[in-house]
């Protein structure tokens, strides 16, 4: 499998022989209003794309975690082929389809696509009235024999969901949205280094790969702050944090 960053939790992934892009936002720099109740006055984008989104407009499949802005943008449903497969979580499919695209598929447990097993898992967006506000996220677990199992988090923090499916799947890379993004009350609502580090530390078997930094202006924890958290938890080798357009190999 070949995994890629686009920027913040956009990617590609090549798995199984199976194109995936997962979470386009593809808005230029500056397009977008700062996060309402956020710390900073920042817009988002905070970076440009890496390279230009028509070279990501052709995947076999888009996966959609959630429908927050930062995930699914109006840039990549303008750019995207609407015959292109998307694969969502439960009540996310009306919306995409009224986006125009007309193969959405959701997902409540488990889905065959070319070969590839998609399981869905849960998560929490964040703690309290905040988390239950954001509501219903998704993470995906890529299975396929000859290929490694891959455990896609998605916007979640630290939780009993986490473990669960750490637990349940035992994956040897799992990617995590971190930069422990948050409003100016209440608790984050992505992982933080932290949350980083825990899961480091209970699932020491798998390799694992944080994105979803530097890119939105209420993520507080950049790349290199959770590099530093990293190195002085010795866990630097355990957890790639790749840049904008790096590819890894595992």
């Amino acid at each position: 499998m070949e995994l890629q960053l686009i920027r913040h939790a956009t990617l590609w992934l090549h798995y199984g022989g199976v194109q995936f892009l997962i979470d386009p936002m593809f808005s230029d720099q500056g397009a977008n209003p700062p996060i309402i109740n956020s710390p900073n006055d920042r817009r988002n984008p905070l970076v440009p794309l890496p390279f230009d989104a028509v070279r990501l407009q052709k995947p076999d499949a888009v996966i959609v975690t959630h429908l927050h802005k930062d995930h699914w943008d109006e840039a990549a449903a303008a750019l995207l082929d609407k015959a292109t497969p998307v694969l969502c979580q439960p009540r996310d499919e009306i919306p995409l389809a009224l986006d125009g695209f007309s193969s959405v598929t959701s997902i409540n447990k488990q889905l065959e696509f070319k070969g590839v097993t998609l399981i869905r898992t849960n998560g929490q967006h964040g703690t309290g009235e905040i988390g239950e506000k954001m509501g219903q996220v998704s993470g995906f677990v890529f299975k396929k024999e000859g290929e490694p199992t891959l455990y896609l988090a998605g916007d979640t923090i630290w939780c009993s969901d986490v473990l669960e499916a750490l637990d349940a799947h035992r994956p040897d890379i799992t990617i995590v949205n971190a930069g422990g993004a948050r409003f100016t009350v209440g608790d984050p609502i992505t992982m933080d280094a932290d949350d980083v580090v825990a899961v480091s530390k209970h699932a020491p078997y798998t390799q694992m790969v944080a994105v979803h930094m530097d890119s939105i202006n209420h993520c507080l924890v950049t790349k290199v702050d959770l590099r530093k958290r990293l190195a002085e938890e010795h866990l630097q080798h355990q957890v790639i944090v790749p840049e904008d357009g790096e590819k890894v190999l595992v």
